[in-house]
């Protein structure tokens, strides 16, 4: 049987990641949010009754295939961004998650400019 990860390991996991940034947002949307530079890759409901819900962005073939799996939906607001939402992250095998969000960090730092995610991701800048 393979492993799951908690709430813990799963935010230490995206906080790991190179150039990876969390901060909180309080009243009324009470967010822990996963970022490289300024674009959200991750993100925890910080207060009840959804508390520990775990969202990322994925393809459109993962979104479908995701949110036909119970306990997975589509992320309110975002959904149209293929983000879904884990009710409980340790539904999926941690290796699967960890790959789930490791394409979303991917998915927003590849949408910063080359100079700004080399600079993020501690690359120096190459001379000709």
């Amino acid at each position: 049987m393979q492993t799951a990860m908690n709430t813990q390991q799963l935010k230490d996991f995206c906080g790991r990641l190179p150039g990876a940034s969390a901060r909180e947002h309080g009243h009324p949307s009470n967010v822990l949010v996963y970022a490289v530079g300024d674009k959200n890759f991750a993100y925890f409901k910080t207060s009840e009754p959804e508390r520990w819900r775990f969202s990322i962005r994925v393809t459109p073939e993962r979104f479908l295939e995701l949110t036909d799996i119970p306990g997975i939906k589509p992320a309110r607001y975002m959904a149209r961004f293929h983000w879904v939402t884990l009710v409980d992250a340790q539904s999926l095998p941690s290796a699967y998650l960890q790959e789930l969000v490791e394409w979303s960090y991917h998915k927003a730092l590849g949408s910063l400019s080359k100079v700004r995610r080399d600079k993020l991701i501690g690359q120096a800048p190459k001379h000709g």
